[in-house]
């Protein structure tokens, strides 16, 4: 680190980084309130639907039991064709938004299989639409703690690191220039005594 040196020009510079730090904090320090306050939101939304995840499949014990014959084939009844994607700008941070879940029903017939089947296909395309947006809920989330973690440390090293050293460097400086300025008044005053003793 660059030794600090103690005039007036590292007065200066040493006042006008102060004052770009305290004016920057603020607008950090809203950021990251920003940030907390979505990701609070985002927490409430993905334990919502994990709640509806739950309820599906509590339906599907409720209603359907007969899913546990293993000699049904019920495999690949429902599957994800595409999922729509858009992207939201919070303060910054591009976040992932579900906007569309396409899905497809594979054909059966109603004559091999069972009558509940439709009912279970029904519940399959909720459960699959849920744990898709479940998913974008999770990486939103992700995202956020990242972003919350980064914005967190900038606002530390402001807050505990950079301020409090620009304001000790201050501290140093003018306390060298008033002991430096007392300095030349004691000599002056010398030289004035040493000359007044002369003549």
């Amino acid at each position: 680190m660059a030794k600090l040196s103690l005039n007036k020009a590292a007065l200066h510079k040493e006042t006008g980084k102060l004052k770009r730090y305290q004016q920057y904090l603020p607008s950090l320090e809203l950021k990251r309130q920003k940030l907390v306050v979505e990701r609070a939101k985002g927490w409430a939304k993905f334990e919502h639907t994990n709640q509806r995840i739950e309820q599906c499949r509590q339906i599907v014990a409720d209603s359907l039991p007969m899913i546990a014959n293993r000699d049904i084939d019920l495999g690949h009844l429902v599957s994800v064709h595409a999922l729509e994607l858009d992207k939201e700008n919070i303060v910054g941070i591009n976040l992932p938004v579900l906007k569309r879940v396409e899905l497809v029903s594979k054909p059966y017939s109603p004559y091999l299989k069972p009558h509940w089947v439709d009912a279970l296909v029904v519940q399959l395309r909720v459960m699959l639409e849920l744990q898709c947006q479940h998913r974008i809920e999770q990486q939103r989330l992700e995202l956020l703690n990242i972003a919350v973690k980064k914005v967190t440390q900038k606002v530390n090293l402001f807050d505990k690191v950079l301020i409090p050293k620009t304001l000790q460097n201050i501290r140093k400086i003018r306390i060298f220039l008033s002991d430096a300025e007392r300095a030349d008044v004691v000599r002056s005053k010398l030289t004035k005594r040493l000359r007044a003793a002369e003549d």
